[in-house]
């Protein structure tokens, strides 16, 4: 099954996942207790289940990418690690489709790139940073 991880500092990387025992692997890379998240009728985000709790850093990539999915500005943070995996029609996780995958990498440099651009010229207000941010990656989830 594949899925994608994208870390708290905004790295993305592809894992293949066993069809039987992708709960465990998914708390293994995690490092807890998963909860699923479905932000995308098509794709499950495993969510450290204490992150908070744990102390965890935010996941700002993976909360644009969630912003994005469900076109909105959610009111909460995700944090720690965040494992990505498709979800069949029945809620079940499944492989991730390439596309989903491409918009999860895509989301995750425009992320990125956008930070790297505040430092060298910060914006009018946190306001104006976040609604530039959540514009650019609705871009980039846009078919």
């Amino acid at each position: 099954m594949r899925a994608i991880v994208i870390t708290t500092l905004g790295e993305t990387r592809s894992v293949e996942l066993s069809d039987d025992g992708h709960h465990s692997e998914i708390r293994r890379l995690l490092a807890g207790s998963p909860d699923r998240a479905v932000h995308h009728r098509e794709a499950l985000l495993w969510i450290h289940g204490n992150g908070t709790g744990e102390g965890l850093p935010s996941n700002l990539p993976a909360w644009t990418l969630a912003c994005a999915w469900r076109g909105l500005t959610l009111d909460y943070e995700l944090f720690g690690d965040i494992v990505i995996t498709g979800r069949t029609v029945d809620g079940d996780a499944n492989s991730l489709e390439a596309d989903l995958a491409e918009q999860a990498r895509t989301v995750t440099a425009t992320t990125l790139e956008t930070l790297r651009r505040r430092q060298q010229k910060p914006p009018a207000s946190n306001e104006a940073a976040l609604n530039e941010l959540l514009a650019y990656t609705a871009r980039d989830v846009t078919p």
